[in-house]
């Protein structure tokens, strides 16, 4: 399939666009934070070459076609989609130092950073111009697109009263969540592989294609990790408001 002369613009603007934000934020937060220039500059460090080189190495896998689906052979755009969260959540789990940053960024940035999620209303325009099979891009377009525009309302809200809104925050973050799986399985079940079960009158082809193939294995992996971190975020601080709490009503 023809890839439009605009979407490597789209795609690679938006993606450098998001990494750009997350590490001007990250500076941002470190710093109100009260971190040492020390600490910020080798943190800022290590999280550029982690997001530069992954969205690096993204780039030559995907003009290399590794991604590229093909109705003969197995799909390979899974290991892209699952590797990067996997072991991002196992860190978000597991690393001290990963969690002291969770914890210096605000709830409110990592809930508004995903604004950029409203560029999913580029799986609609490409829907649009018969690049795209419906059954894909209405529901991976539309959910990306509420998710992005109710990011910063939610951290706004968050912002102005964090108890009251926990479960706002917990609910949009569940609903950014399912809205990436369901826009994923879409994706795969249109795609052209042994598994297409849809859209054989227009399979998914582009989605598999640099660029557009950046999405779904920098893109997504990357927004599944922020709510991840962010619920991880809410639950470390209801665990912390409990302890004080129990604390302060112990007998002398």
């Amino acid at each position: 399939m023809i890839v439009p002369a605009y979407l490597p613009y789209y795609v690679l603007a938006g993606a450098i666009g998001m990494i750009a934000a997350i590490l001007f934020g990250l500076q941002s937060a470190l710093r109100n934070a009260g971190w040492t220039t020390e600490d910020r500059t080798a943190t800022i460090r290590a999280a550029a070459l982690t997001v530069i080189g992954w969205f690096l190495l993204a780039i030559a896998l995907a003009s290399a076609d590794a991604y590229r689906g093909t109705a003969d052979r197995i799909p390979t755009i899974q290991y892209g989609i699952l590797v990067p969260i996997l072991i991002g959540g196992l860190l978000i789990w597991r690393s001290p130092r990963l969690a002291r940053i969770i914890d210096a960024v605000p709830q409110h940035w990592l809930i508004g950073v995903q604004l950029y999620r409203a560029l999913g209303v580029i799986f609609l325009i490409l829907y649009a111009t018969g690049k795209l099979p419906g059954l894909f891009a209405w529901p991976a377009g539309l959910g990306d697109v509420v998710v992005g525009v109710l990011a910063p309302v939610v951290a706004i809200a968050y912002r102005l009263g964090p108890r009251e809104n926990t479960y706002l925050v917990s609910a949009w973050n569940l609903f950014g969540l399912a809205d990436l799986v369901v826009a994923v399985t879409a994706g795969f079940l249109t795609s052209p592989s042994p598994f297409q079960l849809f859209a054989f009158d227009l399979p998914n082809e582009l989605v598999t294609e640099f660029p557009l193939v950046l999405i779904p294995v920098f893109l997504v992996p990357l927004s599944v990790l922020l709510h991840i971190a962010s619920l991880a975020k809410l639950r470390r601080d209801a665990l912390r408001g409990n302890n004080r709490r129990g604390t302060a009503r112990a007998p002398a």
